[in-house]
């Protein structure tokens, strides 16, 4: 009888987001996660414990600069990236090199030069490279891309698209390195890598030029302090100002967090919780984007980190109608200081004062029709378990093959860099007033 094969992982950044990874792989018996990589011995513990609790063993902790030491020593098939987006390619690279397999957290860097790196590695190496979008994976999402695939609306001549953080997701950029572009690249590659994704996929399209307006207008101490806002702390842990601040993060009544980031602080420093009112904040909070794509189509797009509910509009205009979609991920948000970012933050789980999801197609010269939707509010609309399913195989499967059989759209570094351009030209066009094309800044 042959032996069921098992594929060696290693999971590098055991942040708040890589809990997924590691308990996901842990769950599927093809998959073992067999070293952890990362700057912090506590956080790097704190996964272990999440392993010990599914019945698997303990993975081999390393240092980041030991990486390549670590791919060989460990014997890693697969490797897992979901530290700070700048430092993806760090370790995308030498995995890519050593044969492995990668997966990376979104987005899949943050500038062009990072971005021309992974490419010319992927086609030297010639090995595989996936990013984790998985708001491919909401059943919302891919009925939105059937309907346009099968010309629900006729040819697709424009998109608007309307995506809402409110004052609880939104201020958590603004607390944490995100805040600091040279980390995250700023919200337009950091968060709108998703959206911009789902456009390109949804028209199954390229996008060519972008052109934007941003400005940091609501976080960031010379906002907060014209609109009344902000409070004289640094960080909120131990801070008198912070404790009724509705803006201010509570590490310590969170296990998790406090697991984490307050008990890692003596490991690296990182503060989790900085004040949104304070600097340095060299990113955008309110962002306006156009973008033109090969085939004709042009999306408006508006990212707002501060709004009173989050959720996300988008409309497509056709020649033969138009189809929108609406989705409240929380009506609203209490005046209350957040304990817990497991919701609120991360959506892991559905937050509590979820609405409604609307699908509604318009045909020309008939009524409007309401499409049925089975939608999830937690776990990114339901999108998580199932990227998870078509990255490793479902949970119940007996070998990695298996991973093969899941129907799945999952992303190529092509796609993760057609997502990154769009960002980049938008934060290009912030800088000289003037549209950019794609192709300045993303090649090959």
């Amino acid at each position: 009888m042959s032996r069921t094969p098992v594929l060696r992982a290693a999971v590098v950044g055991t942040g708040h987001r890589a809990q997924l990874y590691t308990r996901g792989l842990a769950e599927r018996p093809g998959h073992v996660v067999a070293a952890l990589c990362d700057p912090s011995p506590t956080r790097m513990a704190f996964h272990n414990r999440l392993l010990a609790e599914t019945g698997a063993p303990a993975a081999t902790p390393w240092e980041p600069d030991r990486f390549t030491e670590l791919l060989a020593e460990e014997g890693i098939d697969e490797v897992v990236v979901t530290t700070v987006d700048a430092e993806h390619d760090r370790y995308i690279v030498p995995a890519l090199k050593a044969g492995c397999r990668v997966v990376t957290e979104k987005p899949m860097t943050v500038d062009a030069g990072r971005c021309a790196r992974i490419l010319g590695t992927v086609r030297e190496t010639g090995n595989s490279l996936t990013v984790a979008f998985n708001y491919r994976f909401n059943p919302a999402h891919e009925k939105v891309r059937g309907l346009l695939a099968d010309g629900a609306i006729g040819e697709v001549l424009s998109v608007h698209f309307e995506w809402l953080l409110d004052v609880r997701h939104g201020a958590d950029y603004f607390r944490r390195w995100h805040r600091e572009k040279h980390h995250s690249g700023g919200l337009l590659v950091h968060k709108s890598s998703h959206h911009f994704d789902l456009v390109n996929w949804w028209l199954d399209d390229e996008p060519r030029e972008a052109f934007g307006y941003g400005r940091l207008g609501f976080y960031g101490r010379d906002a907060g302090e014209r609109h009344g806002l902000r409070r004289d702390y640094d960080r909120a842990h131990g801070a008198d100002r912070a404790a009724d601040d509705p803006f201010a993060l509570d590490l310590a009544a969170d296990d998790t967090l406090r697991a984490l980031y307050l008990d890692a602080e003596r490991d690296d420093g990182y503060l989790r919780d900085r004040n949104v009112f304070d600097g340095p904040v060299t990113i955008e909070d309110d962002m306006s984007v156009l973008v033109r794509y090969a085939r004709g189509a042009t999306m408006t797009y508006h990212l707002t980190a501060y709004s009173p509910w989050e959720g996300y509009r988008v409309m497509f205009n056709g020649s033969a109608g138009r189809l929108e979609l609406e989705v409240e991920e929380s009506r609203w948000q209490p005046p209350t200081r957040l304990a817990s970012a497991a919701g609120a933050v991360h959506g892991g789980m559905a937050a509590e004062r979820a609405g409604g999801v609307r699908l509604t197609l318009r045909p020309l010269w008939k009524p409007p029709v309401d499409v049925p939707l089975a939608v999830a509010h937690e776990a990114h609309g339901g999108g998580d378990p199932r990227m998870l399913d078509a990255l490793f195989g479902p949970v119940g499967a007996t070998r990695p093959a298996d991973t093969a059989a899941v129907a799945h759209p999952t992303a190529t570094e092509r796609d993760g860099a057609l997502a990154l351009a769009v960002g980049l030209a938008a934060n290009r066009s912030f800088e000289t007033g003037r549209p950019v094309r794609t192709d300045e800044l993303i090649t090959g």
